[in-house]
């Protein structure tokens, strides 16, 4: 149950804040790759607001080191 609610969030963020409605292309493997350029677009921009916000490099866990 949970796993869904997340799932619709990131296509709400795209939907909402990309501006994203329709695809542009037609047939499978077009509307996959431009899937693909979505979810693409869309981490970018997570990385974006999280180097703005200096949100990077922070872990909420600590790190193993190999040995």
């Amino acid at each position: 149950m949970n796993r869904s609610i997340q799932a619709e969030g990131s296509f709400a963020e795209i939907k909402q804040d990309m501006g994203f409605r329709r695809y542009l292309s037609k047939g499978k493997q077009n509307v996959w790759a431009e899937s693909i350029l979505l979810a693409m677009a869309h981490n970018v921009n997570k990385l974006h607001n999280k180097i703005q916000s200096e949100r990077t490099g922070k872990h909420l866990f600590s790190l193993k080191n190999s040995a």
